[in-house]
């Protein structure tokens, strides 16, 4: 199956961007449709965003739309978040994952933190 290396992230004042990658690895990564995920300090594990396999359909979670884009390059096999206008509440754990039948795969990366100061 398909491995991922999620990078980008880091420390970020409130109202910055930070822009992150998942680079995939192991399988066709055009094959799946991708989404980020994030999981802050005892909370579960969200959905941030979604995209299909070639981009044509896309979803984002109510909390950061318009806020958030997801892109990807398959010839690259890589997935972006591009992330502005941060907020503390986006203080999480970043990763990214394949989605199939709605559900994303038992196996993830190591994610990266994203930590945005007030």
């Amino acid at each position: 199956q398909v491995q991922f290396v999620e990078s980008g992230g880091g420390l970020v004042q409130a109202g910055g961007s930070l822009r992150l990658s998942c680079v995939a690895s192991g399988s066709t990564f055009s094959s799946y449709t991708m989404g980020w995920f994030r999981q802050a300090p005892g909370k579960q594990r969200e959905l941030v965003a979604r995209i299909s396999r070639f981009g044509f359909t896309i979803y984002y979670a109510d909390s950061v739309q318009g806020r958030f884009t997801i892109s990807r390059d398959n010839a690259q096999k890589t997935v972006y978040l591009q992330m502005n206008s941060l907020k503390p509440e986006d203080t999480a754990v970043y990763y990214c994952n394949t989605v199939i039948a709605g559900l994303p795969n038992d196996f993830w990366g190591q994610g990266t933190q994203v930590t945005v100061s007030s």
